[in-house]
C-alpha cells in the first residue's frame, strides 16, 4: 500500500516510520486529521487518548465524525477507521481526559502530538515530555479562525494572535517549562464570536496536517 510513498521518501525511509512510536493526546478536527495522515504514511505504531464522545456539532470539521457515529467514543470510532486503511497497524486507545494524576501511565514512545484543548493537559504533557526527554509538538489555537494559508510551526514564545498560545505561555513560564517547543498556529487574527467558539475544517485539518508532515519529517531525517 506503500508503494507511491516509498518512491517518494525511499525504503529506508519507510522502515524508519514503520518503527518510530508516536502518542498522540485529542483525535478532533486536528488529532483526526494527524492520525489519518500519520497511518496513511507508514507510520504503524500509535496510541491514542481522548475522552470525548463524537457530536453532530463536529461534523463540520472534524474528518473521522460522522451522522453514524454520534455519542461514540471519538477513539473507538478512530481505532475501526485506521485499521480499515491498515489493518496491520498496531494502534491502541484509552478514553479517558489526560491530568497530572494519570500521565504517568503513559507508554514509553518517541514523539507525543498534543492535539487537545485542555489548557493543564497541555502544561502535563508539556512537563511530562521534557522530564522524560521524549519530543512533543504542540497545537494552538485553530478556532475563529477560517483561512488555512495562514497556518504556520513555529515555536511556543514566537506565536502571535493566539490567546491560547499566550495562556499557555503565562503558565509554562511560572512552572519554569521550555518555551522553545515546537507548535502549530495560525497568524490570523481569530473572528469574533459568541461563546460557542466558531470553527471549519479548514484550520484545524490544516494544523494536523502540518504537524503529520513534521513528524514524518523528523522520523525521515533522525
Amino acid at each position: 500500500m506503500f508503494e507511491r510513498l516509498e518512491l517518494l521518501i525511499g525504503k529506508e525511509a519507510l522502515e524508519k516510520l514503520s518503527k518510530v512510536k508516536i502518542l498522540l493526546v485529542g483525535v478532533g478536527g486536528v488529532g483526526g486529521t494527524c492520525l489519518e495522515a500519520l497511518v496513511r504514511s507508514g507510520v504503524q505504531n500509535i496510541t491514542i487518548i481522548d475522552g470525548d464522545n463524537f457530536q453532530i456539532s463536529n461534523l463540520n470539521r472534524q474528518i473521522l465524525a460522522t451522522l453514524c457515529d454520534i455519542d461514540k467514543p471519538k477513539v473507538e470510532v478512530a481505532i475501526k477507521r485506521m485499521l480499515s486503511i491498515n489493518d496491520k497497524l498496531n494502534i491502541t486507545g484509552k478514553k479517558l481526559y489526560l491530568n497530572e494524576e494519570n500521565i504517568c501511565s503513559l507508554d514509553k514512545v518517541d514523539f507525543i502530538i498534543d492535539a487537545c484543548d485542555d489548557v493543564k493537559a497541555k502544561l502535563s504533557l508539556m512537563k511530562y515530555a521534557e522530564e522524560n526527554n521524549i519530543h512533543l509538538i504542540s497545537s494552538m489555537g485553530t478556532g475563529k479562525r477560517l483561512n488555512p494559508s495562514d497556518v504556520i510551526i513555529t515555536r511556543l514564545d514566537k506565536t502571535s494572535n493566539d490567546p491560547l498560545a499566550k495562556k499557555i505561555r503565562y503558565e509554562a513560564r511560572k512552572l519554569g517549562l521550555n518555551l522553545k517547543i515546537p507548535v502549530v498556529c495560525s497568524k490570523e487574527e481569530p473572528i469574533s464570536s459568541d461563546k460557542v467558539v466558531a470553527s471549519s475544517i479548514f484550520v484545524p485539518s490544516t494544523a494536523g496536517l502540518c504537524i503529520a508532515h513534521y513528524i514524518i519529517e523528523k522520523v525521515i531525517n533522525s
